[in-house]
């Protein structure tokens, strides 16, 4: 039960976002799960419980509750399997939101997984003027020419478009209002980016609904959002695009996403073992 600690979505020079991993928590409570996960203090730490060969049932944690679905988890979980049977596989990890096939692959970096998620949907973000003025944002620090909205893709995020890298790298909200909002409403992550290009995305995703100012990479929020994209016909001609995230908090990731087709979208990232004292 004890866990591993591991970094997801890391980039050549090291960073990525620390994640706990049980790889098998059978007969484990939610209260332990959710002890593990608060004295770890990681944005999220997954429990696997095996199903049958490559399939498992995944749940996560942050350090305040339980989470439906959690990109970089899930990346650093098939990561981890693969470090401790030493191949790469396949993978179904069934979470709350439904079954999420991770594919993972060697690389020169180690090991990398690209996970397919849920159906992902956009709609209208109804609480703008209530959002921004949690963040201490005005309207003119919005980009005109990107829509806000609402994310999905087995999470809910806001979508918000920072006029300037500037604006973006201010970040300092009403911590306690946006826990509460985003109780209220029911989202994962508020997502604030920054298109540098049809093909960088710089991000920051604000968690205090999980006990933490922000999220170092967000791989369910990097889904969504190429759902939001792909609805919008804001993709990149081939689908594909980057998130640059964590940059602002000096632990940088790098999220790969591919939105071309239809049905759910895919995340990759590359994740490494912490080494501990």
């Amino acid at each position: 039960m004890d866990p591993l600690h591991y970094r997801a979505f890391t980039t050549p020079s090291g960073g990525g976002n620390p994640a706990g991993v049980v790889l098998d928590a059978s007969g484990m409570t939610d209260t332990e799960m959710q002890e593990i996960a608060t004295d770890l203090g990681y944005s999220e730490t997954a429990f696997l419980v095996p199903v049958d060969g490559a399939d498992y049932r995944i749940r996560y944690f942050s350090p305040l509750a339980e989470v439906d679905f959690c990109g970089h988890a899930t990346v650093a979980s098939a990561v981890a399997l693969a470090d401790r049977d030493g191949t790469a596989s396949d993978y179904v990890f069934r979470a709350n939101v439904g079954p999420i096939p991770v594919q993972v692959r060697s690389t020169e970096r180690g090991y990398a997984a690209t996970l397919q998620s849920v159906v992902p949907s956009a709609s209208d973000l109804e609480e703008l003027p209530e959002l921004l003025r949690v963040l201490g944002w005005d309207r003119d620090d919005l980009a005109p020419d990107l829509p806000p909205g609402v994310a999905f893709a087995g999470l809910s995020h806001p979508v918000l478009w920072a006029a300037t890298r500037a604006r973006l790298a201010d970040l300092a909200y009403d911590f306690a209002a946006m826990k509460d909002l985003m109780i209220t409403r029911g989202w994962g992550t508020v997502s604030l980016l920054y298109r540098a290009s049809p093909d960088v995305i710089h991000a920051r995703n604000a968690f205090a609904v999980g006990g933490v100012v922000e999220d170092p990479a967000t791989g369910a929020a990097a889904a969504a959002l190429g759902g939001f994209l792909r609805a919008h016909g804001l993709l990149p001609a081939d689908g594909r695009f980057t998130v640059m995230q964590g940059e602002d908090m000096g632990q940088p990731c790098r999220i790969e996403v591919d939105a071309s087709g239809e049905g759910g979208v895919r995340v990759s990232g590359t994740a490494a073992p912490i080494p501990r004292a």
